[in-house]
């Protein structure tokens, strides 16, 4: 087992994952400013600095004291409407630390480095699942930012001993499905984190944003995976870095596709209460529709997802949101 630094350990992702880690029986030690994490995600008493990664000495300092070899890096902001109104905040956060991290990485001679990556670095997508070797045609500074991440990320490791799995998230939702943790971001944007907001009565309605998409019914197609699932993508990527010095760029979705209205529906279905709709103008930096192709993750790494399921995945989410 190894001992691994978590970035952002105490953010939504990033708890579950930890978690995972500590119950595999990794020494996790997690770096999180609390600017959206929450101290009380750590359930099983993973240590915590509270540091910002533009701190460079005090984060070198963690990774020696605690021997780490290997970084999972989550840390960032991810809110898409927000990045196009103040893009700056994306670039320092998300692209300017993450150079600053991988600088400390390779001065400390880190061996694996796994990057929270996003599907928003393909754009809009024209072909019906999206491969890993697809153009890269962001649409917004949040994508932006993370495909330079990237970038920085590749030509970093090919001048150390450092490898990588840059991981590519679709839409990610869910809960632990034990309760003790879920997605607890103020002001989400995150579609069924806002039906179950909606259904447990913490919102008055849920706006649809674009209904004239080119679509079966009009309305944005995305591929969602539970969280769950995400977070043993990381479990299998660091096993596979650790046995495997090759590094790797992965989807990490379900390859199966679904509107807004069909995400709504599943809320409904649930039968908590009713949903008042709004169907308003499409959000600037959104794109009609983006489904992963899978083969890549499964063919790669020892993952095997469990909760492949809009119904699970929406039902987790909101027994979570009635619970908090």
């Amino acid at each position: 087992m190894s001992n691994i630094l978590v970035t952002g350990g105490c953010g939504y992702i990033g708890s579950h994952t930890v978690r995972q880690l500590s119950e595999a029986g990794h020494k996790v030690t997690v770096i999180d400013n609390l600017s959206t994490g929450f101290e009380d995600a750590l359930i099983h008493n993973e240590v915590l600095y509270k540091l910002d990664l533009k701190n460079q000495e005090k984060v070198k300092e963690v990774i020696k004291k605690h021997d780490c070899k290997g970084i999972i890096h989550f840390a960032a902001s991810v809110v898409v409407p927000e990045s196009v109104d103040d893009p700056l905040k994306y670039y320092s956060n998300n692209t300017l630390n993450t150079l600053k991290l991988l600088r400390t990485a390779k001065e400390c001679g880190i061996s694996n480095f796994i990057f929270s990556s996003t599907a928003a670095v393909y754009g809009d997508v024209s072909s019906a699942k999206v491969t890993e070797t697809a153009q890269t045609d962001p649409q917004n500074p949040y994508g932006w930012s993370k495909l330079m991440s990237e970038q920085i990320i590749k030509d970093t490791c090919k001048v150390s001993e450092m490898s990588y799995c840059i991981l590519r998230y679709f839409n990610v939702a869910g809960a632990d499905m034990k309760l003790r943790m879920g997605q607890r971001t103020k002001n989400a944007t995150h579609l069924i984190k806002v039906v179950a907001e909606t259904l447990a009565g913490k919102r008055d309605k849920l706006k649809i944003f674009g209904t004239d998409y080119d679509t079966r019914d009009g309305t944005a197609i995305r591929d969602y995976i539970h969280v769950e699932d995400l977070a043993s993508a990381h479990i299998a990527s660091l096993n596979y870095l650790e046995n495997n010095a090759t590094s790797v760029t992965l989807n990490c979705g379900y390859s199966e596709g679904y509107t807004v209205r069909e995400v709504v529906d599943a809320g409904v279905q649930l039968k908590v209460k009713a949903i008042a709709v709004e169907e308003v103008a499409r959000r600037p930096g959104d794109v009609g529709q983006v489904v992963a192709d899978n083969k890549k993750i499964l063919e790669t790494i020892d993952w095997v997802p469990k909760y492949n399921d809009l119904a699970k995945i929406v039902q987790s989410a909101v027994e979570w949101e009635l619970k908090s």
